[in-house]
């Protein structure tokens, strides 16, 4: 198993702004839960998530109804018959286009939360030795 960042800091040394903003990045990549299920959110999968939610929003656009799990194909007639997600069990999920967009902000506000969070912590006059480990400062 890899170490964390946030134990790669020498011994002693009192954590730094650069030590905040790693633990940030862990736990922006580490994933969030969505209308009860647990998705990644990597850089990778938050670049998908973006463009998933930019295609339903043009699906919208062309009048994509809640509950058309084939509203891809107001985009491409060759879109799949089921527009769908992987969670990070790997369990499928369809979604309508109007899911695709509240997906697209969760994982937005998923991310906003955690910087504003670090932004707090960088901000105390000293950094706590527990900030990566007390959830107090963590979403």
């Amino acid at each position: 198993m890899a170490p964390r960042l946030t134990n790669l800091r020498f011994a002693g040394a009192a954590p730094s702004a650069a030590d905040v903003d790693a633990e940030r990045d862990r736990r922006t990549a580490f994933g969030f839960t969505f209308e009860g299920v647990f998705y990644q959110t990597r850089a990778e999968d938050r670049e998908n998530i973006a463009g998933a939610k930019s295609a339903a929003t043009d699906a919208i656009a062309q009048d994509a109804q809640p509950g058309d799990y084939s509203w891809r194909q107001l985009l491409d007639p060759n879109g799949p018959e089921v527009f769908a997600w992987i969670a990070a069990d790997n369990s499928i999920h369809p979604m309508d286009a109007q899911t695709v967009v509240r997906f697209g902000y969760a994982a937005m506000a998923h991310k906003e939360a955690h910087i504003f969070a670090a932004r707090a912590i960088k901000d105390l006059p000293v950094i706590p030795e527990d900030y990566a480990t007390n959830p107090a400062y963590w979403p």
